[in-house]
């Protein structure tokens, strides 16, 4: 049985836990995270859900997704979904979420990272994910379009293949106020 600690909208721990399949009380909220890996070609790897799952059964998915555990921070919840979902070990302990989303239930946490890996040596959880493979930006676009990729506004999916390479809020380099 899955337990989940329970934040205030500060994003503190209130000491109170949710079982998996538990409504969230109202004034409470979860920590969620998702972490996308690029390869060095840009494409992001992608898993499908298995068609047992009981929300977004069959679709394709950015490469990792889960909720922290009690216990958890953000960064061991990453850690742990990665570990857990594709058999692959990451460190992520100078690492930050490159954004976070707040939903009325919960903050969900971003992580972009860049990493060449070979397919063929993930151990995909079996109770999670039937398949992985890498998707360029315009092909998960289309899978949106064509309803076979979660729904995520495209926005995000664009933010998130920006974040790949800039960090940083602006896109100038330099700093400087442009001159008048």
């Amino acid at each position: 049985m899955e337990r989940f600690d329970l934040y205030t909208a500060d994003r503190q721990r209130t000491g109170r836990t949710l079982e998996r399949g538990e409504r969230t009380p109202e004034g409470f909220y979860r920590l969620v995270i998702h972490v996308c890996i690029f390869d060095s070609k840009g494409r992001m790897l992608i898993q499908q859900r298995q068609p047992f799952k009981a929300s977004w059964s069959n679709l394709w998915d950015v490469s990792v997704g889960g909720q922290a555990v009690t216990g958890d921070t953000s960064r061991t919840a990453a850690e742990r979904e990665v570990r857990e979902e594709l058999g692959l070990a990451i460190d992520l302990a100078d690492t930050r979420p490159v954004l976070t989303l707040y939903w009325n239930h919960g903050f969900d946490d971003y992580y972009v990272l860049t990493k060449d890996v070979d397919l063929k040596t993930l151990t995909l959880q079996p109770e999670e994910v039937q398949a992985v493979r890498w998707a360029e930006k315009d092909e998960i676009m289309r899978m949106i379009d064509g309803g076979e990729f979660i729904p995520y506004e495209k926005g995000l999916i664009e933010l998130l293949f920006s974040r790949r390479t800039n960090r940083n809020a602006q896109t100038r380099k330099d700093w400087t106020s442009p001159a008048k």
